[in-house]
């Protein structure tokens, strides 16, 4: 019995030990180490697009001061193709943890970070963890797997191979991978109707290897070809759509290839050119529900 206590004793000793040792670096990594050494490094994929909007942009500095410098750590964050990422909030900014908690649980604010990165960077979610240390940790899960984006890449580079030649202008270009895309792909209307759910048709794997679509894969799949031309791009979108803006010929034009393959009554195939890269009036004149934008977050 007096073993057993004494087991006891060294075990609750050697607890008691390891959980003061933990206490001791915890308080030493708060008070001493500097918040710039805390911070994970960051590493940028093949992926990552060195590109600045007016409504986010790519930062090297991790210690926010205000909104607009959180927002611009997320976007970075997601544009660099890491999966996870710790920064802090520094004591100064007394405000810091709640305006990470309105970032964080706006659907709309972090889900149009999407429209301005690499597809194969987007997420499927996006989970923030936030201590009463001012600790922040970004857990990210991609809507591309690893497995998926070879299969994709080599898809991509087929069909460029065999449908764009190099005599073709930029608009040439874009109009020839329009109508491939449009030709081999039929819009997921089960889906749509949440009656089934078969094919990855909401990103570009159900448009360029099932050949089945939502907006979400239409436009997906547009964008993989134009970072493959580099020509300057990305995604606007709604409440319920979704759709390209491209740069062309120093215009900043929209190209919106659901629209462009509507459902037919009589299940004919139809390749249209309505929404073919066309300014912002004509957009609006054509249909101005699903395509009101907000402008304060895509604007030229």
């Amino acid at each position: 019995m007096k073993k057993i206590i004494s087991l006891i004793i060294l075990i609750l000793t050697f607890y008691f030990a390891y959980q003061y040792r933990e206490n001791i670096i915890n308080f030493y990594n708060e008070h001493f180490v500097p918040i710039e050494d805390k911070i994970t490094k960051l590493e940028k994929n093949k992926y990552y697009r060195d590109i600045n909007y007016a409504y986010l942009k790519n930062v090297n500095n991790f210690i926010p001061h205000n909104s607009d410098d959180i927002l611009n750590i997320y976007f970075t964050i997601v544009n660099s193709g890491m999966n996870e990422f710790t920064f802090y909030c520094p004591k100064d900014y007394e405000n810091c943890i709640n305006d990470v908690n309105d970032i964080a649980n706006n659907q709309n604010t972090i889900s149009s970070i999407n429209n301005f990165v690499h597809p194969y960077n987007s997420f499927k979610t996006l989970k923030t963890e936030v201590e009463s240390t001012g600790k922040i940790t970004v857990i990210i899960e991609k809507v591309y797997d690893e497995d998926s984006i070879v299969i994709l890449n080599y898809k991509v580079d087929d069909i460029l191979s065999k449908e764009i030649t190099t005599n073709m202008d930029q608009k040439e270009k874009v109009k020839k991978l329009h109508d491939y895309i449009i030709n081999n792909t039929t819009y997921d209307k089960e889906r749509s109707d949440k009656k089934n759910i078969n094919y990855k048709s909401d990103n570009a794997y159900g448009v360029l290897i099932e050949n089945y679509g939502l907006c979400g894969g239409y436009t997906d799949a547009m964008m993989l070809f134009l970072e493959k031309l580099n020509i300057q791009n990305y995604k606007i979108s709604t409440e319920n759509h979704i759709w390209n803006y491209v740069k062309i010929d120093n215009k900043w034009l929209h190209l919106d290839l659901t629209w462009d393959d509507p459902i037919t009554k009589d299940n004919r195939d139809i390749l249209d050119y309505s929404y073919f890269l066309i300014d912002d009036d004509r957009l609006l004149e054509l249909e101005k529900e699903e395509h009101n934008y907000d402008k304060n977050i895509y604007k030229k």
